[in-house]
């Protein structure tokens, strides 16, 4: 069978998690229009949020997350492992991340771009402003907390990076879902596995691949719930912000979006074309299944176990590259962040009236590329990191708070770019491997 054609039937699941997300999302407008200023009405509508839907979405949030971990390490070790040549995976790690790095590039300069030329901040209504920031208060002093624990000298910076890549303790990595240093682990044990005796990195190898398959079959469990469980997520979100705040922010909320969509429909495309030599239409229509779940969870941890499935069964990448770069794109490249966090620099910058130059404009997309890099997977982490390029450039961090009731909207737009752009650096890593290959054998 040729692996690029494979299919999964159960994959057509999908369009019932898509008739989820669709009724979700029209109930939840209909609800936030209905109460009105009805406070028994208000509060029967928040129990529905908080009572009902959150709980069931949660369910399926956690079941796809107790699943990263082990899966992440799992065929991380493996892949690497399989390689069998550490100069292979050298190859194939530098070619990973130039690719993360140049695309990162190009989505931080997108925003900044799209933000600069039409300058939606600029005509932002000074009432809507002052509502904003009075309403999202509370939650940007949060985030303000979870700022102030990044490094700020020299060596705080050494000593932060340390603990982040390579931490004293292992397990408590294991135990908070730190990507990067579980990820590094994964490499010096998959690397270490090349170096021992055929017969028991073989054993090794199987015993990895049986917890991978493990963990993608509890992801297939997830999935049944899928349906239901996206609708009251996406239902949670429309229900509490409703369409007056988007009418607000519409401009700025359009923009971020037209971004995306370039991203996913036009460079994604051109890299699929000319990089992975595949079919564009072809490729995104097999990679759908993933985008309704990065959508859903806006998450790339969570979305992960169904990117490594689906990429390996639709997309037809093999476990070897797919174990490789995808564990490592959800936690390094994050392009539809970088966009976002340059948009969103540009667009507060305007809204206090504060001149950008050509030079503040390049710093923040070197700070957005680094800052989303540095983003966890997980809803809203990138926040935190948002606040500190603000601060860098002399822009309110507190303005923040203009944006975050549309934030979470974003958020599973942005995930969709990230997880994605992932998906496009694994076809085009496969392309390569699979001619290194024919021209070694010639």
């Amino acid at each position: 069978m040729n692996a690029h054609n494979s299919k999964n039937p159960s994959d057509k699941s999908h369009w019932h998690i898509l008739g989820g997300l669709l009724a979700g999302t029209i109930v939840g407008v209909i609800a936030n229009l209905s109460v009105g200023e009805n406070e028994s009405a208000k509060e029967f509508l928040a129990f529905a949020i908080d009572g009902v839907a959150h709980p069931i979405g949660q369910i399926f949030l956690r079941m796809l997350f107790i699943v990263v971990v082990p899966l992440v390490f799992a065929s991380l070790a493996s892949g690497v492992a399989s390689l069998g040549d550490l100069g292979k995976l050298g190859r194939m790690g530098s070619r990973t991340l130039l690719f993360f790095l140049i695309t990162s590039s190009f989505a931080a300069a997108l925003g900044i771009f799209l933000l600069g030329v039409v300058q939606p901040g600029a005509g932002f209504d000074e009432e809507a402003r002052k509502t904003l920031m009075a309403s999202y208060s509370s939650a940007t002093a949060e985030l303000g907390m979870k700022k102030n624990v990044q490094p700020t000298s020299i060596i705080g910076i050494v000593n932060y990076v340390l603990d982040n890549f390579l931490p004293r303790n292992m397990m408590k990595a294991f135990t908070e879902m730190q990507m990067v240093p579980i990820i590094m682990f994964a490499l010096f044990v998959g690397a270490a596995l090349t170096k021992i005796q055929t017969e028991r990195r073989d054993v090794m190898m199987k015993w990895l691949d049986a917890l991978t398959e493990a963990m993608v079959k509890i992801v297939g469990f997830a999935m049944k719930l899928a349906p239901y469980a996206v609708f009251c997520l996406i239902f949670s979100v429309t229900a509490r912000f409703g369409l007056d705040l988007l009418q607000k922010l519409g401009m700025y909320v359009i923009l971020i979006l037209g971004g995306y969509a370039i991203v996913l429909l036009l460079f994604y495309p051109i890299l699929i074309k000319f990089l992975a030599k595949r079919n564009p239409v072809e490729y995104l229509k097999g990679a759908i299944p993933i985008m309704v779940t990065a959508f859903s969870t806006s998450s790339s941890n969570a979305t992960l176990p169904t990117t490594i499935r689906v990429s390996e069964e639709n997309l037809g990448i093999r476990p070897s590259v797919a174990g490789f770069v995808l564990p490592l794109g959800a936690t390094m490249n994050m392009n539809g962040t970088a966009l976002f966090e340059g948009g969103v620099v540009l667009f507060i910058s305007q809204v206090f009236g504060v001149e950008l130059t050509l030079g503040q404009q390049l710093f923040v997309v070197a700070l957005a590329v680094l800052s989303a890099i540095g983003t966890a997977g997980v809803p809203g982490a990138s926040l935190p990191l948002l606040m500190i390029i603000l601060a860098q450039v002399n822009v309110p961090p507190d303005g923040i708070a203009i944006i975050l009731g549309v934030d979470r909207l974003l958020d599973m737009g942005r995930t969709v770019i990230n997880v994605m752009g992932d998906v496009v650096c694994a076809g085009y890593v496969e392309d390569f491997e699979r001619q290194e290959e024919a021209r070694n054998k010639q």
